[in-house]
């Protein structure tokens, strides 16, 4: 099944444990948290005091996309803080396989982020010891862009890699324009994991928005 994580990117900063709540009860599965830092990707965001306030809103996992630099530097701040899961940008990392590894042995599953202009074959070296992989389906930075057509050759080579290994277990995740339109694509071309903000938290109705994207965008 299509694993749906809601972007609080989108989310009402003002209102945000009320508004996780709101799509834990339309039925989604993971809540994805961007955290930039204003280097690594022009923007800020989040940081951990804002994720440990809103930890006792749901019990859904904290799926945490770090879009910062040096993040091996502050892998223990975002676990004590709440996060269940983190994916890091293999841009950012100066040693790959040590931080996975950091995030490993702190019990962790562990991911890898890998930009639109990052070729595929930079996963191969460690590509089994992740638990996810990210396909950016957009330059990471912002929320409401417009989605890369050339993502989904990405991701097909992503599926590949892994089908090649045996890695079943291996999430494929994708961030960035995914909505009813381009869900179906990036689901066929191997994405188990939908990252969605605007798709989500810009409907009136968002029980059918994570319904229609975990079938593919037909609902």
């Amino acid at each position: 099944m299509t694993i749906i994580a809601p972007s609080i990117l989108s989310a009402n900063f003002a209102s945000l444990g009320e508004d996780i709540k709101v799509v834990e009860k339309a039925g989604a599965d993971w809540i994805h948290i961007d955290v930039m830092d204003g280097r690594f990707v022009p923007n800020l965001t989040f940081g951990p005091p804002v994720i440990a306030a809103v930890r006792s809103a749901t019990k859904l996992p904290f799926d945490v996309h770090l879009m910062i630099e040096r993040p091996e530097l502050s892998l223990g701040d975002y676990i004590a803080a709440g996060a269940d899961r983190i994916t890091v940008h293999a841009e950012a990392c100066l040693h790959l396989h040590r931080t996975i590894h950091a995030i490993k042995e702190k019990g962790l599953p562990a991911g890898v982020a890998i930009n639109p202009g990052t070729p595929v074959a930079v996963l191969e070296p460690i590509i089994h010891d992740l638990d996810l992989v990210l396909v950016m389906t957009v330059n990471p930075g912002f929320g409401g862009q417009s989605f890369i057509p050339y993502s989904l050759v990405k991701l097909r080579q992503v599926r590949a890699m892994l089908d090649e290994r045996g890695l079943n277990h291996v999430h494929v995740q994708v961030d960035g324009g995914i909505n009813q339109e381009t869900a179906p694509a990036v689901i066929q071309a191997g994405a188990d994991v939908l990252v969605a903000g605007n798709a989500i938290y810009g409907q009136n109705d968002r029980a059918a928005a994570v319904a229609g994207l975990r079938l593919g965008g037909q609902q």
